[in-house]
């Protein structure tokens, strides 16, 4: 492999829906899977095209109650190109003789190359090699380039293309006993001699969509043929009986193959939905598109020269298998939130748009994803904290709902910004449907708030930080404020029945109701959020601040409450640690060796024990980082200060006790928790810090969750690991006016360099090289930079750099 390219050898089942995740091609508004045009959906291959932002709601009947679930829709199928011999049967990786396999997928130019030998007998061979792109620069298009070579015979290749509408939401196992069916009103047509088109709509949110396809060759004529022919007609009959498939477009042709001569097909494929702007109608715009669409080589140059401005602005350099990894992230990253998402209504998919996982929900997985995007791509961060205020109202309605005041965002979140955490989930181990009481995860509210503080420090958007970042910052702090209740024995506030990130805890042994109380970090996260809101108060301006007061009834006495409950949350501690929760050093330990030795990976120690009629309820057992998230959120001298203004002392060794007594107690069941706990270790200067970079790293592209990358990337941990080598590493800070730099050495990873958008700064340098950190601004721009080291403060004007040695 090379640093840009991303290789597999061989046709390997067992490993297709893998592959088609990490072969995904997207451009912001839509993705597709890398799965291979001449297969359907079946036990081996998942084709999937997942649009942005396109949800469908549909209840189910699940152990004897009506379940509601809303999905990110697989929309109409356009990768179908399949081919036989003329008369023969259908060729297949499955069911043919398969002499070489090779895909590669360029990251650089985010384009998809395939080639397979099949072996047809008698020292018969077709190569077909394939080029698949998602263009980057026209959002609406992607196209596909198939190369026919017959080695050792001639003969006539029948090749048909198909828009598929047939398909259903089946992509993930464990909800396959729910409802996946969310295309309803098919309808296929013709609009000249190469090209065809699919409209239908989604049963519940009546999202129209559409797609066009032209089919060009450099051989033979065309012959099209369509389903929509008799639909068109209302005669839905005719055409079944005719053989045809109403929810199919489909284009046939006839190839004459000679041997050594390729014979070439061309598709390119339009996309287009209701919810898209600057359009009449989608069917129409979709039909113009693939029409006007350029020749393929036309459209991979624009589509290549897109992807390389991409990465101009976002330049990483890391040597190495590492680099290797971090680049193939940093691509999935860039094609689920490119550019064009700041022009869209959308959030962070936690699975990315590379399967149906999570059914394409919206969770915390912006608290590591926009640190990144803040200082490459601001304005997508803008966008997608848009998102959230677009919603506010829905969280505000959802804190009235609970008997609060403020906004109370959703663990899950869809399309309008309700909660969309399913009631109920499948553990595959057992078999059994289990109350999912995830929604009670209400940090999420936090984690909104810091996203909206961290971006506005790191882009200087002041306008956004007094507008839309204000409302939600305020309604939040104002839930947390309601939310917590004063115990006068301890003088303490608490809050009561929660659940933090590590999941496995949902509530008490023995309890009847879910929630926990105190968990550590919701409750000194929610500390910081008060702080924030009661800074920003005093930062508006004077004319907002009275608008403000005004729409949203804030008073003297509130302010007071907040100061109040700010510096009186409780936090739990237990045997010289941070509890995770109150009452987390009265349950049991768990036996580690025995759980080990007899399942051997037991990252999903939940399932295991429930499987066993246990809980891990009972037990100091952690999912992934709980405790330990406040070192990844807050660097150490902040987290101290956190702490002392709560009025507890946080001091180096209890905290490294804390870091001990959770390392020996997690199963690490998310792809999140390696990043984590790297991070905290990282900055702790901890020598087993690369074990869990590694294991980062490793996460997706070995699966290491057991399968769960074939169902969707993990884009929190990939985009996590990135931001390892931007701020973990180089401890980046952006407050206070001032780029904050505090590195420290790891030296497995001791090179790097990467650039940031500073502040109007296009470029600034950080390179690590030989133990040194150079730090260089661009040479243009008039204002300087303020770096401030750990032990001094310069500032750089435009052009100048500066060397800081690692410590040893």
């Amino acid at each position: 492999m090379t640093g840009w390219a991303w290789e597999y050898e061989g046709y390997e089942p067992s490993q297709e829906r893998l592959r088609e995740s990490l072969c995904t091609l997207g451009n912001g508004r839509f993705a597709t899977r890398g799965a291979l045009p001449e297969c359907r959906a079946d036990d081996v291959h998942q084709p999937g095209t997942y649009v942005a932002g396109c949800y469908d709601r549909l209840v189910s009947e699940i152990a004897g109650r009506q379940v509601e679930n809303e999905d990110i829709v697989n929309v109409p199928n356009w990768l179908p190109l399949r081919f036989r011999l003329r008369g023969g049967d259908w060729i297949t990786p499955d069911r043919t003789t398969v002499l070489d396999h090779h895909l590669t997928l360029d990251t650089a130019s985010g384009v998809l190359d395939r080639h397979t030998r099949f072996g047809l007998g008698d020292g018969r061979c077709l190569v077909v090699r394939q080029q698949r792109l998602v263009h980057m620069a026209d959002t609406r298009l992607a196209a596909l380039r198939t190369e026919f070579t017959a080695e050792g015979f001639a003969d006539e290749l029948e090749v048909e293309a198909a828009l598929d509408g047939t398909v259903t939401n089946t992509g993930v196992e464990r909800y396959r006993a729910l409802d996946g069916r969310h295309l309803s009103h098919v309808h296929t047509g013709t609009a000249g001699p190469d090209t065809v088109w699919l409209r239908c709509r989604t049963r519940n949110s009546d999202v129209r969509i559409c797609l066009a396809a032209r089919l060009r060759t450099d051989t033979d004529t065309i012959a099209t043929t369509s389903a929509a022919d008799a639909m068109d007609t209302a005669d839905t009959d005719t055409a079944q009986a005719a053989g045809a498939d109403p929810s199919r477009a489909v284009q046939r042709l006839l190839l004459t193959l000679t041997p050594g001569a390729p014979a070439t097909v061309d598709k390119t494929v339009a996309l287009h939905t209701s919810r898209d702007t600057a359009i009449s109608d989608p069917l129409g715009a979709a039909v113009a598109a693939a029409r006007e669409a350029p020749s393929f080589d036309d459209l991979r140059g624009s589509h290549t020269a897109a992807w390389e401005h991409i990465w101009r602005r976002a330049e990483l350099e890391v040597p190495g298998e590492a680099g290797h990894v971090l680049r193939l992230h940093l691509f999935h990253l860039l094609q689920t939130l490119s550019p064009h998402t700041a022009d869209l209504d959308v959030g962070v998919p936690a699975r990315g748009l590379h399967g149906e996982a999570y059914r394409g929900h919206i969770f915390w997985d912006e608290l590591f994803v926009l640190p990144y995007l803040n200082v490459h791509f601001p304005e997508v961060s803008r966008a997608l904290l848009r998102y959230r205020h677009r919603r506010l109202g829905k969280a505000r309605a959802a804190a009235r709902a609970a008997g609060r005041r403020g906004a109370l965002y959703p663990w899950q979140s869809g399309s309008d910004g309700r909660e969309e955490t399913q009631e109920l989930h499948l553990n595959p181990r057992s078999g059994h449907w289990l109350p999912d009481d995830s929604r009670l995860q209400h940090h999420v509210n936090s984690a909104i708030a810091h996203n909206v503080w961290r971006y506005c420090e790191a882009s200087g958007d002041t306008e956004f930080l007094y507008g839309e970042g204000a409302e939600m910052l305020l309604q939040i702090a104002r839930y947390w404020a309601d939310a917590a209740e004063y115990d006068s024995v301890r003088g303490r506030y608490h809050v009561l029945g929660v659940v933090g990130p590590d999941e496995y805890h949902d509530a008490y042994p023995e309890a009847v109701r879910p929630g926990l109380d105190d968990n550590a970090y919701t409750n000194v996260t929610a500390a910081w959020v008060l702080e924030r809101a009661l800074e920003l108060v005093d930062l508006l301006p004077a004319p907002r601040h009275r608008e403000l007061v005004e729409r949203i009834g804030l008073d003297t006495g509130e302010l007071e409450r907040w100061r109040d409950v700010a510096h009186q949350f409780y936090v739990p501690f237990h045997d010289g640690v941070i509890s995770q929760f109150e009452g987390y050093g009265d349950l049991a330990e768990l036996d580690w060796p025995r759980y080990r030795e007899r399942y051997g990976d037991i990252r999903r120690l939940d399932r295991i024990l429930e499987a066993e009629g246990d809980t891990t309820n009972r037990y100091q057992a952690s999912k992934q980082a709980d405790v330990l998230m406040l070192g990844y959120l807050f660097p150490p001298a902040e987290l101290r200060s956190l702490f002392g203004r709560l009025g507890y002392q946080l001091d180096e060794a209890t905290w490294q006790r804390t870091v001990d007594h959770y390392l020996a107690r997690t199963s690490h069941g998310s792809t999140l928790s390696g990043l984590v706990h790297a991070w905290v270790l990282a900055r702790s200067r901890r020598a087993d810090t690369w074990r869990y970079c590694l294991e980062s790293l490793r996460g997706d592209v070995a699966d290491l969750q057991g399968g769960t990358t074939g169902e969707g990337i993990h884009l929190g941990a990939m985009a996590g690991t990135v931001d390892f080598v931007q701020r973990g590493l180089t401890g980046l800070e952006i407050r206070d006016g001032a780029l904050w730099l505090d590195p420290v050495p790891l030296p497995e990873l001791s090179t790097y360099a990467f650039t940031l958008h500073y502040r109007g700064h296009w470029g600034v340098q950080l390179r690590l090289e030989h133990g040194v950190l150079r730090i260089e601004v661009p040479p243009y721009g008039r204002a300087p930079v303020t770096v401030r080291l750990p032990k001094h403060t310069l500032d750089l004007r435009p052009g100048e750099f500066y060397r800081l040695p690692l410590p040893e």
